[in-house]
């Protein structure tokens, strides 16, 4: 393995544990001698409570960053209220009957 696609990993493990979505979890293993292997992870996804509660993070606090969706960010950043108006509305025209 590259010296450049171990310090990529290594890079994005930092972001990863400073930052990451909620209740997910993701470990690199380790090796025989203790030290982490980078090519090799453990990884957790959270089930339907921790999706949902993940979901509901994102849509309260949306990472304008590095926005996903342009119209959604936009209107976050320029009305609020539209926005959780809007909000409110997908969440009822797709809630399970």
């Amino acid at each position: 393995m590259s010296g450049i696609a171990l310090s990529r990993l290594a890079q994005e493990r930092k972001a990863w544990r400073k930052d990451h979505p909620f209740g997910f979890v993701a470990v690199p293993t380790k090796n025989p001698d203790g030290t982490m292997n980078l090519m090799n992870w453990e990884c957790a996804i959270p089930g339907k409570k921790g999706i949902l509660l993940g979901i509901q993070e994102l849509l309260n606090e949306p990472n304008i960053q590095d926005p996903a969706q342009a119209e959604a960010y936009t209107i976050y950043c320029q009305n609020r209220v539209e926005y959780e108006k809007r909000v409110r509305a997908q969440a009822k025209k797709f809630a399970p009957s």
